[in-house]
Order: C-alpha cells, then sequence, then structure tokens
C-alpha cells in the first residue's frame, strides 16, 4: 500500500483531529474537533459562536493534525464557512462516522450549525 492510500484510509478511521485557528492578535487556538475528509477536504460541523469560527472569520489560514504524534499527518489550508442550507453528503457522512451524529442540529448555547471546508493546501507531514 502506497503513503497516499495509508494516508486515507487512516483518515477514515481516526475519530479526531487538532484544529488549529489564529486569534484576532495572531496566537494560536489549537481544539480537538471530529471530521470527514472528502476528495482532498477537511469538513468539520461547529456552532457559529465557536471561537474557531470566529478566528476563521477574521483569518482563514488553519493548519489541522492527526493526534498520534508517533505517526504525525498535519496539513494547512485555508477555512471557508458554509452557513445556511449544508451539505447533505458531508453532514451523511459525518453521521456515519459519528454513529448517527446529526452535524447540522443546532446545539445551544453554540448557535446555528455551519461547516468549515478546509481544502488541503500543502501536507507539511504524511
Amino acid at each position: 500500500m502506497n503513503r497516499d492510500q495509508s494516508l486515507i484510509e487512516r483518515l477514515a478511521r481516526e475519530r479526531n483531529v487538532w484544529l488549529c485557528t489564529l486569534r484576532a492578535d495572531g496566537s494560536p487556538h489549537v481544539t480537538p474537533v471530529w471530521f470527514v475528509y472528502l476528495d482532498d477536504v477537511f469538513w468539520i460541523s461547529s456552532g457559529e459562536r465557536n471561537v474557531k469560527v470566529r478566528n476563521v472569520g477574521q483569518d482563514p489560514r488553519v493548519s489541522i493534525a492527526l493526534e498520534d504524534g508517533d505517526a504525525p499527518a498535519v496539513a494547512e489550508g485555508s477555512a471557508r464557512v458554509h452557513r445556511g442550507a449544508l451539505r447533505e453528503d458531508v453532514l451523511a457522512a459525518l453521521a456515519t462516522k459519528y454513529d448517527g451524529w446529526a452535524a447540522g442540529v443546532e446545539i445551544e448555547p453554540f448557535g446555528a450549525r455551519v461547516l468549515l471546508e478546509v481544502p488541503v493546501k500543502r501536507w507539511l507531514l504524511r
């Protein structure tokens, strides 16, 4: 199995990634998130009031890392926030991966659900 195929399989089974966004002062904000990886894009569901969403609105640059430091996989990209009608294929993929999770349903006090779309600009480690 080649390295790229091994990474794709790992992304399909890993439950969490660490998402690093930038605060207004440029300092990092790192948080674990659930995700799906579809066609070289990370998709993350969040509430619109969460810090990570506000940060992406000010500066779309992000880094994403898998949890296993013994087998590092780190990517960079520019995030885009999707509001309103969310992509059904992404919501279905999240539900499949996370035991029926309704990723589009609002959870108080975090506000309406949004999707963060993070196309991988480059892999730093994999």
